[in-house]
């Protein structure tokens, strides 16, 4: 599975941060043996911490809300 979107809970602020990696990101991401890694060279391209969120990665993104 290639990690085509990261969702990012930002527990500093509350915010869900959905990522769609460009082509460029996911070629820069094979140069990384971590992950977590990549994901720090991104902190200030789409403003978050990594130190401050709990991330995941899929391949395909699927999304539901209630009560919104």
């Amino acid at each position: 599975m290639e990690p085509r979107y990261i969702i990012i809970m930002d527990f500093s602020n509350g915010e869900l941060l959905k990522i769609k990696l460009t082509d460029q990101e996911l070629r820069a991401l094979e140069e990384y043996e971590d992950f977590y890694d990549f994901l720090s060279t991104l902190e200030d391209k789409y403003g978050f911490r990594v130190r401050d969120s709990l991330y995941m990665t899929v391949e395909t993104l699927s999304e539901r809300s209630h009560n919104m």
